[in-house]
């Protein structure tokens, strides 16, 4: 996904728990979650940049830096993709990629 390679988020633990516990450098490059349109950061070590997928696995919009106990949500999408933000920038600010 993005020109990484990821986990899939497969059974219901992974599903709930995300790459939230985890430190860093375990949260490997990152998590996708298919069929899932909210995530939350609750137990997040680090911040996440959270995209949104469409069914394509595009993504419609990212949250970057989301900071832990936080959630999430894009209605239209169809899956999330979690990567550990790569270095600390300012907010949880919302992007909508190009249509």
């Amino acid at each position: 996904m993005l020109g990484r390679e990821v986990a899939v988020a497969v059974g219901l633990r992974s599903r709930v728990l995300g790459l939230a516990l985890l430190d860093r450098e375990r949260a490997g490059a990152g998590l996708l979650i298919p069929r899932c349109r909210s995530v939350h950061t609750f137990g997040m070590r680090f911040p996440l940049d959270v995209h949104f997928l469409d069914e394509h696995g595009r993504a419609i919009a990212v949250h970057r830096c989301v900071p832990p106990n936080r959630v999430r949500s894009e209605r239209r999408a169809v899956a999330v993709l979690e990567i550990p933000t790569p270095s600390v920038a300012s907010g949880g600010e919302l992007e909508r990629p190009p249509t």
